[in-house]
């Protein structure tokens, strides 16, 4: 796509390595400015920090080489294509809110022409982990499982209201005047940068030859012009929580007052659909319970109460979850969130909580508990179901299965749904800004409940025999995954003694 732009291209990433695809990109990118393309890249200052960043900085080099843009007809302009680099939130410029990230994730190709905008945002950052590769090109089945959506204006439509690109586009722009930001610009002494370029160069012809990277290119003009399906689509982003002050005391208020967060304009569609939503579906790397308390201490809101009161409310109401589990989370923290907090408080009856949370041999290794009537009853509750990804035939336990690392990030319910970049967890909640699309169109929802479905076929549902017995057999190995997951509960205590847990 970045090699067949025509007149601006928009990059804004939470993680940009300086690998083989992270320099693939920039050598693409650099060729584009030649060629009279327009160019905008952010990256996050925590989530790429680098000391120096001279592979940026060479990137803005290739407009000393820019050839002029041009026009619809194709002819060129008196402007020469631009290079424009920012550090989101630098670190220089925003120490005491170095917390506040941005999460995003997404791709604007030639924004303001409808005919030729593309979009494309989800999980994705741009590092060889995320594209299923080692650095030396070789398969990597240990990468990380994740899902982006592409999106391209309805010609029909173009004149009725701004298209899918334009709108992003501004969002775009909008973000890089956060005033946490800084520009990026070379220095005087350029004689480093051509050699990063260089190494962008080679860098762009070795991942293009990469056997499954080839075979892939070979294919996408015919996987650009088809399988698109028509739906309407709703811009989301948090771009509030960048400058909220009381991020947790005030986290209520805070919430409503962002019309366009993820959680509100969820909350919108789920009360206008015409049909009540039976199955809501999300999948996640990361899955915590929201509960925010006022400044005194109170709780004002508590997700287990809304999801316990919207089942009954809702009769034929079912809600699924996905996420990682021990064996293929990539933050033990958060995963002992996952199976200390979040699981138990939505299955679990609070005399089952606290054994389970005791230690291994009170609650996860007693067979009075995880063999119960009761603690079976629970755990199959027929209209809470979770799921974790990992099963007994994965390679870390002896099997010959990958299972990677769940990335994805999204939600379904009916023909509503949303990709993005948001974990359902604190942080995207209250310290990211995050970013995504919801949308409305059987056909897209179709195509993620099948991801949803495959996703299924490769976990166990949180507290069944066969998850237990995947958890005791990891445990009982010497590897850095059992050790935390023997030392889930102590570590899970003190995130929650602490508060520390809002920060994962």
């Amino acid at each position: 796509m970045i090699e067949n732009a025509q007149y601006t291209i928009d990059l804004v990433y939470y993680i940009y390595k300086r690998d083989a695809v992270g320099y693939a990109i920039l050598g693409a990118l650099c060729n584009a400015v030649k060629r009279g393309v327009d160019v905008r890249i952010m990256v996050d200052s925590l989530g790429s920090i680098h000391a120096n960043h001279d592979e940026l900085k060479a990137l803005e080099t290739c407009a000393d080489e820019a050839s002029y843009i041009k026009n619809k007809a194709g002819f060129d302009t008196a402007k020469k294509a631009r290079v424009q680099v920012v550090i989101i939130n630098a670190l220089s410029k925003a120490f005491v809110r170095m917390n506040r990230r941005s999460h995003d994730k997404l791709i604007v190709i030639d924004g303001h022409a409808a005919d030729k905008a593309i979009i494309i945002t989800g999980g994705r950052n741009i590092s060889v982990s995320y594209y299923g590769i080692h650095e030396d090109g070789s398969p990597d089945p240990t990468a990380y499982q994740d899902l982006e959506i592409i999106l391209r204006p309805d010609m029909q439509a173009v004149d009725k209201a701004p298209t899918v690109g334009t709108l992003t586009t501004h969002y775009y722009t909008l973000l890089s005047l956060h005033a946490g930001n800084k520009r990026l610009r070379p220095g005087w002494l350029q004689w480093g940068y051509q050699k990063e370029r260089d190494k962008a160069q080679e860098k762009l012809l070795f991942v293009k030859n990469i056997p499954a990277i080839k075979a892939s290119l070979e294919k996408m003009p015919s996987f650009m012009s088809t399988g698109y399906s028509l739906s309407m689509v709703k811009l989301v982003h948090q771009l509030d929580n960048l400058t909220n002050e009381n991020v947790v005391s005030g986290a209520l208020e805070n919430l409503h007052h962002n019309l366009n967060s993820i959680h509100n304009i969820g909350q919108a569609l789920a009360t206008h659909m015409v049909e009540p939503v039976k199955t809501l579906r999300q999948t996640s790397p990361y899955y915590f319970l929201a509960r925010y308390d006022n400044e005194e201490g109170n709780v004002v809101f508590d997700s287990v109460i809304s999801a316990h009161r919207w089942l009954k409310e809702n009769p034929e109401g079912n809600i699924e979850l996905i996420t990682n589990s021990v064996l293929t989370s990539d933050n033990f923290s958060a995963q002992a969130v996952i199976d200390m907090e979040t699981a138990p408080r939505l299955l679990l009856s609070p005399e089952l909580i606290e054994q389970w949370q005791s230690d291994l041999d009170e609650g996860e290794f007693n067979p009075e508990l995880v063999e119960s009537e009761e603690w079976k009853e629970m755990v199959n509750n027929p209209r809470i179901k979770i799921y974790q990804t990992g099963k007994l035939d994965s390679v870390l336990l002896g099997g010959d299965q990958h299972y990677g690392k769940l990335h994805a990030k999204f939600v379904v319910m009916g023909d509503v749904g949303y990709v993005g970049t948001s974990n359902f967890d604190y942080r995207s909640r209250l310290f990211n800004n995050e970013f995504g699309y919801y949308f409305k169109g059987a056909e897209l929802a179709d195509n993620l409940n099948t991801v949803f479905e495959d996703l299924k076929a490769r976990s166990y549902r949180w507290g069944s025999s066969e998850w237990l017995e995947m958890r005791k057999q990891l445990m009982a190995q010497d590897s850095t995954k059992a050790s935390t997951t023997r030392k889930q509960r102590g570590l899970y205590n003190t995130l929650d003694f602490t508060g520390l847990k809002k920060l994962f």
